[in-house]
């Protein structure tokens, strides 16, 4: 009968520790998953980040490719202009090389006309420079 009590009692110590080995094991593993919950958490806000700025910047390149499109186009419609005003120019140019004898007002305001288109000529080439490198930055902007 004192074999049966020292059982009893064997039987109830192994019990609570095996109960509390349980417990503590219970403890580091859940406490292993919540750790592992707050990096996913993490990594899925980190992912939704990284998805809305790529969304911008994609936003962003259609805007600049569509902008680029359209100096494009400008460019393309202000060249015929440009050449043609560059012709004007070098027709005047001739033609002051030959100039007939005037009085000085003719002279003066021909020279005055002159003067404003090399001014104007000077304007566009300015202009399409500005269109020219734009465009370089735009080209360089998407080939990134």
């Amino acid at each position: 009968m004192a074999n049966n009590g020292l059982k009893n009692l064997a039987d109830a110590a192994r019990s609570r520790i095996v109960d509390r080995v349980v417990r503590f094991v219970d403890f580091r593993v859940k406490e292993g998953l919540q750790a592992i919950e707050r990096r996913m958490d993490h990594q899925e806000a980190c992912t939704d980040d990284h998805r809305r700025r790529l969304d911008e910047a994609e936003a962003s390149l259609r805007d600049a490719r569509d902008r680029l499109h359209w100096t494009a186009n400008e460019v393309e419609r202000l060249i015929p202009h440009v050449s043609a005003q560059e012709s004007q120019l070098e027709a005047l140019r001739q033609k002051l090389t030959v100039v007939p004898a005037a009085d000085e007002p003719e002279l003066a305001a021909a020279r005055s006309l002159i003067d404003e288109v090399k001014r104007e000529h000077a304007q566009i080439r300015v202009r399409l420079t500005g269109i020219a490198q734009y465009e370089d930055r735009l080209r360089k902007l998407e080939d990134k």
